[in-house]
């Protein structure tokens, strides 16, 4: 038993999958707050010129 606890252990054939998986998380984290604010300040941006137009 503390043999097949051993093993499962020192196992790492998964933790590059889950690396990976946490870096893909994180890129896609930042995207989404970047497009956020970009779609913001569009937002204003266009009211701003509809408001002018009126």
């Amino acid at each position: 038993m503390t043999a097949l606890f051993r093993g499962f252990w020192h196992d790492e054939t998964g933790a590059t999958a889950i690396e990976y998986a946490l870096i893909a998380a994180g890129i896609s984290l930042a995207i989404i707050a970047a497009v956020n604010g970009l779609g913001t300040t569009l937002n204003t941006l266009f009211s701003s010129i509809n408001s002018s137009l009126k």
